[in-house]
């Protein structure tokens, strides 16, 4: 599984589209927190990374699409699956490689943004003057919805062998899934169930974490929705084997 990790790794890398998606998404965040008048820190006045933390989630619905539409997808399209079956590998261990590459290429998309945080830091007024503890859990929370997005990525590239259709897919789903639930629960539901069917959202318990507070609930949750989504990659892999 550590050579399947690090073939994806190597593999992602090694191909443009990497840089170019790593350089869109730091260009676009850079954009919005800096340039833009609506969003950006210097016109806002305050030292927080609230933009970031507010707005990346919509450019991870495109990003981490991007990443792993290619996974499995173009595994089947190439034949070059068959190859991964001969060897002493489960689907399990197969679709664990490529979510552990997956995401940690996302990791490594968010680490420069650290450097948009040591600008905030030295900005402030007196220097230092930025709520560093929420500042940890929003970006605990970012990284694990980094995880859940991965998760449902690498669920839609084993839906198709076309790696489009499979990125078109991973973004619908990611929008459903962050803030599906909880549009709907606004829009439709009323009373005591508009709560819980909110719950079943993304974005109620990521906002709950950008806030700072870090609770064992919220974790629980995503760990259990990418938990869901590996299993339904490993039920999709195993029924197309008969």
């Amino acid at each position: 599984m550590i050579h399947l990790f690090l073939k994806e790794v190597n593999g992602f890398l090694d191909s443009l589209i990497a840089y170019m998606v790593i350089t869109v998404f730091l260009t676009g965040i850079g954009l919005l927190m800096w340039v833009f008048p609506e969003t950006n820190v210097l016109d806002y006045g305050y030292a927080d990374m609230s933009t970031l933390f507010s707005l990346g989630p919509y450019v991870f619905m495109f990003l981490i699409p991007a990443i792993t539409m290619r996974m499995l997808a173009e595994e089947k399209k190439s034949g070059t699956m068959e190859l991964l079956y001969t060897r002493p590998l489960t689907d399990l261990q197969i679709i664990l490689g490529k979510y552990f590459a997956g995401f940690f290429l996302v990791i490594f998309s968010v680490i420069p943004t650290l450097i948009y945080y040591y600008s905030i830091y030295a900005l402030g007024s007196p220097v230092g003057n930025i709520d560093s503890a929420g500042v940890i859990g929003s970006y605990v929370g970012l990284i694990l919805l980094g995880g859940v997005f991965t998760s449902i990525g690498i669920l839609a590239s084993s839906l198709s062998e076309n790696q489009i259709v499979s990125f078109i897919l991973a973004v619908f789903l990611c929008f459903i899934f962050f803030s599906g639930f909880d549009s709907f629960s606004g829009l439709i539901l009323s009373g005591s169930y508009s709560l819980e069917v909110a719950q079943l959202g993304i974005i109620y318990h990521y906002n709950a974490m950008s806030r700072g507070l870090i609770d064992s609930r919220d974790i629980i949750y995503f760990l259990g929705v990418i938990t869901v989504m590996i299993l339904l990659t490993h039920l999709v892999m195993s029924s197309r084997k008969w």
